[in-house]
């Protein structure tokens, strides 16, 4: 891929127990296009989110090297944001402090208060909670924390978002609520975005390609789904459409029937 803003190359990931050395993640190799949507989707265990961790530099590969806009990956930095299924925003701050935090990081060395400000505020207004910017965390629903948490990240203008079952642990109609927000975003920002999730609806539903993962121990990819379907996307339009229904059932064969019957 010519055009490829992270290189995972051979990668490998083992870490010490106390049973000894367990092997997480053999021989991945992935090339992510700039503006391109990834999911990762797999079993529990199957090490989504040790590669996603990879490829935010918390963690780094045993074997193997990742490599982001041409640069390896050699710990965390703000070309690349994580949004995790907690939505890890700060009691004692306002929304809009919690977004500010993220902001200043990044540009409060080259740029004036006004301009961070307007940077929150824009964040806060793409994903509708302008008008919550003043409330407290736990003056807010779950939904909307999380609503918070995706504009902090887009706020910092990172090359890649990295997601961690974000909607994981909301309600499913709050869930799909965001699920189109998200949408929604990823057109106005162009973003390149990497999603771990369990949702197969959600992955087909978001992706350009569905990175599915074998069972662990020693988990690698298994197969990679283009999805080709046109965008914008609409979840009512999708429900009806063949092509959408084609691709949720190639994921959940390859989750149900190869995958399983494998480890049975």
């Amino acid at each position: 891929m010519n055009n490829a803003l992270v290189k995972i190359e051979k990668v490998g990931q083992t870490f010490d127990t106390k049973q000894g050395k367990f092997i997480a993640l053999r021989d991945i190799d992935l090339a992510i296009g700039t503006g391109e949507v990834i999911s990762l989707i797999g079993h529990s265990g199957c090490g989504k989110s040790t590669l996603l961790n990879l490829i935010a530099g918390l963690t780094l590969p045993t074997i193997g090297v990742l490599l982001c806009d041409g640069r390896e990956i050699a710990g965390p930095g703000p070309d690349r944001a994580v949004v995790f299924q907690n939505h890890s925003l700060l009691p004692w701050m306002t929304c809009f402090e919690n977004v500010m935090l993220g902001v200043e990081q990044v540009f409060g060395r080259k740029e004036k208060r006004a301009k961070l400000e307007a940077r929150v505020g824009a964040a806060l207004a793409m994903v509708h909670m302008d008008h919550a910017m003043h409330k407290y965390p736990h003056e807010v629903s779950g939904g909307m924390k999380q609503r918070v948490g995706i504009a902090r990240a887009f706020a910092m203008e990172p090359k890649i978002l990295l997601m961690d079952e974000p909607f994981g642990a909301l309600d499913a109609l709050t869930r799909a609520a965001l699920q189109d927000e998200l949408l929604g975003v990823m057109e106005k920002t162009g973003a390149t975005t990497v999603i771990v999730t369990h949702d197969v609806d959600e992955a087909v539903l978001l992706s350009d390609r569905i990175v599915m993962m074998t069972n662990g121990p020693s988990a690698t990819i298994g197969e990679i789904l283009e999805v080709k379907l046109a965008r914008p996307r609409d979840r009512l339009t999708l429900a009806h459409d063949p092509a959408f229904a084609g691709y949720r059932a190639a994921v959940v064969e390859f989750l149900y029937r190869k995958q399983l019957k494998k480890a049975a």
